[in-house]
């Protein structure tokens, strides 16, 4: 890495927790000079914009959770194992380095479905390519009979994901995690039935 893309990479992580915490409306030019300890000619320097600093935050943090994620799914070796390695993560968040605020495709969504349309692709996206990982694992199960023949990958794999993303949200906005670990009792009923 050259000077340059050195820099541009601190800056990612330094203001990926802000833009994660706070969103794209709520994270401010002095956040993002308070974070990094840099100029505004410095950040601009290195990015056009708020948005291409935001699209890089964006990018940032759902490589921290892919790859936890990744770690934790390739340790198991059923299909149903590595399903349930999915709530294991979503379920001891606090455990894992997870990105500070939560989960990037739930706070982006929420935010950005109607006044960012760049970010909300990339909250699209990373939900199409979560749904693809687990629809393979799925389809991957029916093939070694681990899972029923008539099972609808796709419909399995959204549904897993709504109910993940549902325990954040309720859980965070009612500051009960309770809340969180009932529903991901929930997707593991739903996995047990695959």
């Amino acid at each position: 890495m050259n000077k340059a893309e050195k820099t541009r990479q601190f800056i990612v992580e330094k203001t990926a927790p802000i833009f994660n915490e706070k969103g794209y409306t709520g994270t401010s030019l002095n956040d993002m000079t308070n974070a990094t300890g840099l100029t505004k000619g410095s950040i601009y320097g290195n990015f056009a914009n708020k948005d291409e600093v935001a699209m890089a935050s964006f990018d940032y943090n759902m490589q921290q959770v892919q790859q936890l994620i990744r770690q934790e799914v390739s340790r198991e070796t059923t299909c149903k194992n590595k399903l349930l390695a999915y709530v294991k993560v979503y379920d001891q968040f606090l455990k894992y380095p997870f990105p500070a605020g939560g989960c990037p495709i739930l706070n982006t969504a929420v935010e950005a479905d109607d006044t960012h349309p760049s970010l909300k692709q990339k909250a699209s996206d990373a939900f199409h390519t979560w749904k693809d990982a687990i629809a393979a694992i799925i389809s991957k199960g029916i093939t070694t009979r681990e899972f029923h023949a008539h099972t609808d990958p796709e419909q399995a794999a959204v549904t897993m994901i709504a109910l993940i993303e549902g325990a954040i949200m309720i859980s965070k906005l009612t500051g009960k995690l309770q809340y969180k670990k009932t529903i991901l009792q929930s997707v593991e009923k739903l996995i047990a039935r695959l």
